[in-house]
């Protein structure tokens, strides 16, 4: 009998979506080790091997962008613009190569988040295209206008061939897709004991003054790390290389680990709107703070899903990269809804996908 082959196909646009995608497709490894696991994304092959355990193939290809940035809050939207327009020029040269290598391989289902061009792959080759996302770039850069609109509706349109969305929690409407099955909170689960991770790192603050500062893998530059020295006998982790040695800032180096790893030990998370850290936080039901984002139509669908179902501290701009973070010695806001948001969101697109393979 034939393996079973899935085709992951990943945005190329910081690490959230890789990692997120990449917890599902360690998911479908573990319920089926049988299933070869094809991870098409420019992200690095260390960060998907920190969520999958078992052996994938990495094809190391972009159809889309997201936003091209200089850190985690900064947009080119110039360099974007040009950068959409020169794929839409090559969609049918990137479907018709992307159709061989699918066919070579004998692959039976995509699954995408969220590159725009993966349902055409999948019409052309034959078979189906499965997508997961809280939004899609059409969102994003409607949201824009102007030169962006004629990209959004183009993006719209290749969306609505695909064959279903399981739609993470957070979302917006998308109304680009046909078929829609909501799923819970999807992300990684931390792997070491308190203890372990405590006595490697040397951390040995209590909990709630122990916090994590963590920005995607695009980093930020502004981060006022010199805050750090109004709260000596607190415990600060990142995972920022540039961050500056500080006594009271532990950095992690290690690849092995994610910051998904140290939250159980900390007693905040400070963080930019990101999908990723959000449901990943929100499960573990730990304490966020964050900054909210006008630029990126994203930011308000997270920010809304965060203060609904965890406690928080929505912090201004201005508190976080020129004030004190006096904000730490205040309390964070309880939930609004004390209802418990749905967690399953790996299992339950792991098990749809698993059935694909033994009904077809």
């Amino acid at each position: 009998m034939k393996r079973p082959i899935l085709y992951v196909a990943i945005t190329n646009h910081g690490f959230g979506h890789a990692t997120r995608t990449a917890s599902v497709a360690a998911t479908i490894q573990k319920l089926c080790p049988n299933v070869l696991l094809i991870m098409a994304t420019t992200a690095p092959r260390w960060l998907l091997e920190s969520y999958i355990e078992g052996d994938f193939i990495h094809r190391p290809r972009a159809f889309d962008l997201g936003v091209i940035q200089a850190d985690s809050l900064t947009m080119d939207k110039d360099a974007t613009l040009a950068k959409l327009l020169e794929i839409k020029k090559q969609q049918n040269s990137l479907i018709s190569s992307e159709v061989n290598f699918i066919r070579q391989n004998r692959v039976d289902l995509i699954l995408a988040d969220i590159p725009f061009l993966t349902p055409l792959f999948a019409k052309a080759a034959n078979i189906p295209c499965w997508m997961m996302s809280n939004f899609g770039w059409d969102l994003i850069y409607r949201d824009w206008g102007g030169e962006f609109v004629a990209i959004a509706d183009w993006i719209s349109e290749c969306y609505s061939k695909c064959d279903r969305l399981f739609r993470l929690p957070f979302h917006e409407p998308m109304s680009a897709f046909q078929n829609i099955t909501d799923v819970g909170l999807t992300g990684g689960s931390p792997r070491y004991s308190a203890d372990e991770l405590r006595a490697n790192w040397g951390i040995n603050a209590p909990q709630d003054k122990t916090i994590l500062l963590t920005f995607g893998g695009l980093g930020l530059q502004q981060i006022p790390y010199e805050n750090l020295q109004n709260f000596l006998d607190w415990q600060f982790i990142t995972f920022d290389s540039s961050a500056p040695d500080l006594p009271n800032l532990v950095k992690i180096h290690d690849n092995k680990y994610r910051p998904v790893d140290f939250m159980p030990i900390c007693g905040r998370i400070v963080s930019k709107p990101g999908y990723g850290t959000f449901s990943e936080v929100t499960s573990l039901e730990i304490p966020l703070v964050t900054i909210p984002r006008d630029d990126f139509a994203e930011a308000s669908y997270l920010l809304e899903g965060i203060t609904t179902y965890n406690h928080h501290q929505i912090v201004t701009p201005a508190e976080f990269f020129t004030g004190n973070w006096n904000f730490l010695y205040e309390l964070p806001q309880p939930p609004q809804q004390s209802e418990k948001i749905a967690k399953d969101g790996n299992e339950a697109i792991a098990q749809a996908i698993i059935n694909q393979f033994t009904h077809k």
